[in-house]
């Protein structure tokens, strides 16, 4: 009886140690399952070259983006061109005005690589995000209108009038973009006089509010002192000579569990900065007189809101190809600059650069005005959608097909389709398939092949004409509205 017993203790405990150990080992498992999902879903430097991306979030002002008479600029855009060919991958841009939606991008979205703007370097949110290599220094400073009749005062009365001392915003009310370092600073500076300073948080951009001092809506805003003197060039009436702060590192940021990228883009600021391209970008948009003159231009996203000088035109006729009238105008500036009077070596004609025979067959010609111009070219751009609608049935994906057409011709396009089908990639996708033989199309392998009826084309152009399009598109409308 009592081996009978030892027995089954003996078999529950065996039972017992097998359960332990496969449950242990089903946890461990599943840990290595879980850890290889984060795995995953970890993105640094490796995965962004992989993805052959950099996803970048910034805002847009007269000096880190806008759209000026059609052309993408800004001191950051123009950087993060740099580094990501510098790395060899595309570029995206999100813009927002909003620094927590900066944020958000970067660390709850996921969507986003770097944030890169004028982010001033603070404890607080070297908490949360790393710090890039500085790219330039600036001063918090004090925005404030001066007197109603400044300009008939001696400079010892207008300084009377204004706000010198830092103690002197006692009891002031401040008006500061939501979020900022700036709303950090005023918080600090309140404990350094002792006195309460009414700060009200804005969903503005900084720009926006030193244009509401200058009008009289606000008293007072913080700006960084180098965009309050580009400001001040083209506000006189405003003084920004008061600084709230010590000199001050600006960097972009990353995740922190983005030490590759980091890394990457520390290498490359610091071996950039000491560069002469650098500083003529940097004096470019800081050290520019007609800075503020091209950021209040009508034909500048931010003054105006408009593209250019024939925008009406381009909204006028979109809804006749059913395309978002910043891409016809995108387009547009791709042939031509928005000059209808450029002729190509080849003949192409107009705003829309049209070849003869084209602009024979829409009944337009030299003489014809800008409006009959982008009206052919946009029926022209019909007619090639048409063409590919039966055999290209995502729209998204078509447009990229209508380009090359527009550019190349419809029979290259069509001989690329051939090919692709032929070597077996998607027909109806453009990236990574029809793409590469467009690309490669002048080369005798594809040229000479039986599926091929158009012969030899120049692929290169064609390629870089329908991203370079589709890229200056996604600037537009960042910045302009539809």
């Amino acid at each position: 009886m009592l081996t009978q017993r030892k027995q089954i203790l003996f078999f529950v405990a065996f039972s017992l140690l097998i359960f332990s150990v496969f449950f242990i080992i089903r946890g461990l498992k599943s840990e290595d399952q879980l850890s290889a999902i984060e795995k995953d879903q970890t993105v640094d430097l490796p995965q962004i070259l992989e993805r052959g991306v950099l996803r970048a979030t910034t805002n847009y002002n007269s000096t880190n983006y806008f759209v000026y008479r059609g052309e993408p600029m800004g001191f950051h855009l123009e950087l993060l061109r740099l580094f990501a060919a510098h790395i060899g991958v595309e570029l995206e841009v999100y813009a927002t005005n909003d620094l927590e939606e900066n944020l958000n991008c970067l660390l709850a979205e996921n969507e986003c690589d770097v944030i890169a703007l004028d982010l001033t370097v603070t404890k607080s949110r070297s908490r949360i995000v790393s710090f890039t290599e500085p790219h330039g220094q600036s001063r918090q400073v004090l925005v404030q209108r001066k007197p109603a009749n400044w300009l008939a005062m001696r400079s010892s009365d207008i300084e009377d009038r204004l706000v010198r001392n830092q103690l002197d915003l006692a009891g002031k009310t401040v008006h500061v973009q939501r979020n900022s370092a700036f709303v950090e600073r005023l918080r600090n500076l309140m404990e350094e006089i002792g006195h309460p300073i009414q700060i009200v948080e804005m969903d503005l951009e900084v720009e926006q509010l030193i244009e509401m001092v200058a009008h009289g809506e606000i008293e007072y805003t913080v700006s960084d002192e180098q965009l309050a003197r580009i400001n001040q060039n083209y506000y006189a009436g405003i003084d920004t000579r008061t600084p709230l702060s010590f000199p001050q590192n600006l960097s972009w940021a990353v995740k922190k569990d983005m030490p590759l990228l980091l890394e990457a883009i520390n290498e490359w600021m610091r071996d950039f900065k000491a560069t002469s391209q650098f500083a003529g970008i940097y004096s470019k948009y800081y050290n520019n007189p007609r800075s503020l003159y091209i950021a209040k231009s009508s034909y500048n996203s931010l003054g105006g809101g408009n593209i250019s000088v024939f925008d009406t035109y381009f909204k006028q006729y979109a809804s006749i190809v059913g395309w978002d009238w910043r891409l016809i105008a995108s387009l547009a500036y791709q042939e031509s600059r928005f000059n209808h009077d450029a002729v190509s070596w080849a003949g192409a004609m107009g705003i829309m650069q049209l070849m003869p025979t084209t602009a024979e067959t829409l009944n337009v010609d030299s003489a014809s005005s800008v409006p009959e111009h982008i009206l052919a070219g946009v029926r022209y751009l019909r007619w090639l959608d048409n063409i590919l609608k039966e055999q290209v049935a995502d729209d998204d994906e078509r447009i990229k097909f209508v380009l090359a057409a527009y550019n190349v011709g419809i029979g290259h396009v069509l001989d690329a389709r051939r090919l692709a089908e032929k070597y077996e990639k998607d027909p109806n996708i453009w990236k990574d398939n029809v793409d590469y033989f467009i690309l490669n199309k002048s080369k005798p392998k594809y040229y000479q092949d039986e599926v091929v009826r158009f012969g030899f084309a120049r692929g290169e152009e064609p390629y870089q004409y329908v991203y370079e399009i589709l890229e200056r598109y996604e600037h537009y409308k960042n910045a302009v509205g539809g």
